[in-house]
């Protein structure tokens, strides 16, 4: 197993956010999260990386424990960095440096974080840009660029450092509707291009096309987990069924 989360707790004031939440994750598997809002989502992704401190539970990247040393201690930051790097982050807000272009952007982590020369990073940069059909728009700013063309940006900076997986967290909700397709569609050639990949997304038909396994939060906790046609047509919990009822109203 690539990834496996278990046991993950997490609290915020008082307030318990995860229940003993856990994932497992399979090298070229596609994961699609959904849940109503403050189901957890996005604390268990950020969990997944350490974005966030578990408050309990662990987490493993190919066997080895992110965030603690085998007595529970966390570990240095150095070695957290390090940890962090293998595991890619797409977020809501696309998070790009305004000063810098879209090729810029791109480089920053292979030549600061890997230590890539700088012809190196840019190369690596126009190659993921392409990937995300940008190539024409290399030297422009995030100013320049419309919403779904910056996340896509954001995906390219994740691609170029070569993740063992990548983490998209709602990358669509700060979209326009007429520009979510264009995004969408980058995830799903990732996807048959079999990047492992755990999105938190309201897309469902991304879900649909894309995902191998569907799995639905509630309350901190996984419901249950599934293929998409099992999730969606015959979901075996109450909770499950009221949850996808409402999207059809």
């Amino acid at each position: 197993m690539l990834l496996m989360a278990e046991g993950i707790r997490k609290a915020y004031g008082g307030r318990t956010v995860l229940h003993g939440a856990s994932l497992e994750v399979a090298e070229g598997e596609t994961i699609v999260v959904i849940g109503p809002s403050g189901s957890g989502k996005t604390t268990l992704l950020r969990c997944l990386n350490w974005l966030e401190t578990p408050d309990a539970g662990t987490v493993s990247l190919r066997g080895e424990t992110i965030g603690r040393d085998a007595s529970g201690r966390l570990l240095p930051e150095a070695t957290l960095a390090r940890q962090r790097s293998r595991i890619g982050f797409v977020f809501q807000r696309f998070n790009l440096f305004a000063h810098l272009s879209a090729l810029d952007n791109v480089a920053i982590g292979p030549q600061r974080v890997l230590g890539l020369s700088r012809d190196a990073a840019r190369e690596r940069a126009r190659a993921e840009l392409d990937r995300v059909h940008l190539a024409s728009h290399v030297e422009k700013r995030p100013s320049q660029l419309s919403g779904g063309q910056q996340q896509r940006v954001a995906i390219a900076r994740a691609l170029a450092m070569k993740p063992e997986l990548i983490l998209f967290d709602e990358p669509t909700s700060a979209l326009d509707p007429e520009l979510v397709t264009e995004v969408v569609d980058v995830m799903r050639e990732l996807a048959q291009a079999n990047m492992t990949m755990v999105a938190v997304t309201h897309e469902m038909r991304f879900a649909r096309a894309a995902a191998d396994r569907v799995v639905f939060m509630d309350e901190g906790a996984v419901v249950e987990t599934g293929p998409p046609e099992a999730i969606f047509d015959t979901p075996a919990q109450d909770r499950t069924k009221r949850f996808l009822a409402h999207l059809h109203e």
